[in-house]
């Protein structure tokens, strides 16, 4: 049987390298196909070594471009990869451009498309990320779901066939990848286990609106009165505070470049708590036995903040918020056992 994989950002690669690795396992012929739009190397060696990340067998070119550009040209380049390779199955990742024309050049092809990361929803629903998820999961025939939540919206939308609850598979990636987590940054900075909050910050909505990217500092600066502050700053996020001449509320606070998965994933373990805007990292906090507060009006994971586990917020309440969340019994599995790679090699099968 050959499957085909498509992948066009890192996050995908990521999740590809610990599913493909299953999927060898099983025997499967795996065709990997890289639509080349926002991929770098810009990684740990240790962790490209560790998951064993290979080159892919296709790149398409695709390059940066509008929504209608990159998906019209991996559609267009694509159909000839999958018209010569004639995969079984047709393997997408969650809710970029490559995800959706991955699915439709399949779907039409009569190709049976499995989709990794179905069935999540987030508000608001014109969103890019939004668009190509639910039109990826319509084309569907197989689809593999992170969690329970994404099983129920599913089905709230008439989805019941070839619906499986396999866990996420970043979940297998956290217990795979623990042992080898980058503590030094603990020991560089002097921090205290407990003893400070991890802060992440990048989406445009927050960044590009000076307002809320000075309530948000502004409310760092309150925190930090009782908790370190480190922050990983986003290039995007520098330049914008920069831009708006906020350089001022930087000065209390730990700012570090952007981090690798292994160092970030150390300093987490060891943390507090967590505020972020990031979709993967609210869920990797949880992972780490940790709480975050995010800074978004929804969240694809929501039953993070219906458990109790995290909450959302405005910028204006991120230290009320920070402090309302208490520690409780964590709700164990609400992503699987950290067998959803396994789990999708033998559904797959």
């Amino acid at each position: 049987m050959k499957i085909a994989t498509i992948v066009g950002a890192r996050p995908q690669f990521i999740k590809e390298a610990v599913v493909g690795e299953e999927l060898r396992k099983a025997g499967f012929e795996h065709v990997l196909i890289h639509t080349g739009q926002h991929y770098d190397y810009n990684m740990s060696e240790v962790f490209f070594n560790s998951l064993e990340i290979k080159e892919p067998d296709y790149n398409l070119g695709v390059g940066s471009g509008s929504h209608a550009v990159q998906t019209g040209l991996t559609m267009m380049r694509l159909e000839e990869v999958v018209i010569k390779e004639e995969p079984d199955v047709v393997l997408v990742y969650g809710d970029t451009n490559a995800t959706v024309a991955g699915a439709l050049v399949s779907a039409k092809l009569k190709i049976r498309v499995a989709h990794v990361e179905a069935g999540m929803r987030q508000e608001p629903r014109d969103m890019p990320e939004e668009i190509n998820r639910v039109l990826t999961d319509r084309i569907s025939s197989i689809l593999f779901c992170p969690s329970q939540t994404a099983v129920k919206n599913l089905k709230k939308e008439g989805m019941e066939k070839g619906v499986w609850f396999t866990g996420d598979v970043m979940y297998d990636l956290y217990l795979k990848m623990e042992k080898q987590f980058d503590y030094s940054l603990s020991e560089q900075l002097d921090l205290e286990e407990n003893g400070y909050v991890v802060v992440t910050i990048h989406r445009d909505f927050n960044t590009d609106n000076r307002y809320r990217l000075e309530e948000i500092l502004k409310q760092l600066n309150m925190i930090v009165k009782d908790k370190r502050i480190v922050f990983p700053i986003h290039p995007r996020t520098r330049k914008r505070i920069e831009g708006f001449g906020l350089e001022n509320h930087l000065e209390n606070l730990d700012i570090i470049d952007p981090l690798d998965y292994l160092s970030m994933m150390g300093l987490v373990k060891h943390s507090w708590k967590v505020i972020t805007d990031s979709g993967g990292l609210q869920k990797e906090s949880y992972f780490a036995g940790k709480q975050a507060v995010v800074i978004m009006p929804d969240t694809g994971w929501i039953e993070l903040v219906d458990a109790g586990i995290n909450c959302l917020t405005s910028p204006e309440m991120i230290r009320e918020s920070l402090l309302l969340i208490h520690e409780t019994k964590y709700e164990k599995g609400l992503y699987g056992s950290g067998n959803a790679a396994a789990e999708i090699a033998s559904l797959l099968g």
